[in-house]
């Protein structure tokens, strides 16, 4: 069981791998947007992979796809809200996995939340700057850690990986109940590498010998009973016998 001293050790831990994904994440989305605002010029699109990747300069006000457009102001509360829920998740977290990947979606979210703040007119109203044109739909760096993160996100659920405590204690208890029990069976299980096989060992060799210490009473009881037996018949013969002698004796 996880001690207080050590869950505080790894709770640190993640918080700081948090803060650095987080922070690198963030450096390199706003570089690349300064970047794309000095570089390309409005109406100017450079191709970088034909038919499936060019660079466009698009100043967006709603969301992906340009979903919420009139709405900015609402995107970006959902983006503070959803910002605190990330940092909340990985306090209570106690995989690395799913910490690398809110570390991911936050960056995300944040870095269009600069954009509309730093460039907002009104409350919270500023456009994103995106220019990662994959022909359907125009981006940011920004948006590919968001979609990455969601992606990761949805792996490990799928694939079970522990998100808490009491999921992680859950999961132990079901696989003890179900396979765990049954590992001091299987020759290639080396028990006395856990505490709680080996005494499961111990306990099995004891009434192992217990058992055997029984059947060699019951065997000696039945070689006792055969022994005796064995000597009533050879009375019995030799008793047949002196009647047989007698007899002859007495018509002799």
């Amino acid at each position: 069981m996880m001690t207080r001293s050590s869950g505080q050790g790894r709770l640190r831990a993640r918080v700081a791998v948090f803060a650095c994904i987080a922070v690198v994440a963030l450096i390199v989305d706003q570089l690349t947007k300064y970047w794309a605002e000095r570089t390309l010029s409005a109406g100017q699109t450079v191709v970088v992979i034909p038919r499936i990747l060019s660079l466009k300069l698009v100043h967006n006000p709603g969301a992906s796809l340009g979903m919420g457009s009139g709405a900015t102001w609402l995107i970006s509360l959902i983006a503070c809200v959803a910002c605190i829920v990330l940092v909340w998740l990985t306090v209570k977290t106690i995989s690395m996995a799913y910490t690398v990947l809110f570390a991911l979606a936050f960056a995300g979210a944040f870095g269009n939340l600069i954009d509309r703040i730093a460039y907002a007119d009104g409350f919270m109203n500023g456009k994103v700057v995106d220019f990662l044109n994959y022909g359907w739909s125009v981006g940011n760096v920004a948006d590919v850690f968001l979609t990455v993160a969601g992606v990761g996100i949805v792996i490990c659920v799928i694939a079970g990986v522990p998100f808490s405590q009491k999921e992680l204690e859950r999961e132990e208890r079901n696989f003890e109940q179900s396979d765990g029990l049954d590992f001091h069976d299987d020759p290639s299980f080396d028990g006395a590498a856990s505490p709680d096989f080996a005494g499961d060992a111990e306990r099995d060799a004891e009434l192992a010998g217990e058992l055997g210490e029984k059947r060699r009473a019951g065997g000696n009881s039945h070689d006792s009973h055969d022994s005796h037996d064995s000597r009533d018949a050879n009375d019995s013969r030799e008793s047949s016998r002196s009647g047989n002698q007698s007899s002859s004796g007495q018509s002799n």
